[in-house]
């Protein structure tokens, strides 16, 4: 059972995400924002992030750059809005391993896991 924290300035998409989630994973944590992200992910070392793109005081994709430059091994799944593409390049440059387009459905979201987190 893979360990997740969840990334993501609306309560509404934490809650959906953690609804798909909690049966097959463990939610150690659900964050507002990129720095509270970091801040979690040091203390609890989880198996894979599940990142929003836009967040306020620090965006996903900064908070996923700085993930990946201390644990180079980390998972990060980023989740984002219809019409980021620009978004989402940038974010796979920072390491984002995957991404799931909002609004997301169950099959989508396990199957991204799937590819970056062996089960």
């Amino acid at each position: 059972m893979a360990e997740v924290l969840i990334a993501d300035d609306s309560e509404f998409m934490r809650n959906l995400l953690r609804e798909i989630l909690e049966e097959d994973h463990n939610i150690i944590g659900e964050v507002e924002n990129g720095v509270e992200a970091v801040e979690m992910f040091k203390e609890e070392e989880p198996d894979l992030v599940m990142m929003d793109i836009v967040m306020p005081i620090r965006d996903g994709i900064e908070a996923t750059d700085e993930i990946k430059t201390e644990y180079p091994n980390s998972n990060v799944i980023m989740c984002t809005s219809v019409g980021q593409e620009e978004k989402m390049k940038e974010a796979v440059k920072a390491g984002a391993d995957g991404y799931i387009t909002k609004p997301f459905q169950k099959p989508s979201v396990i199957e991204a896991i799937q590819d970056v987190v062996p089960s």
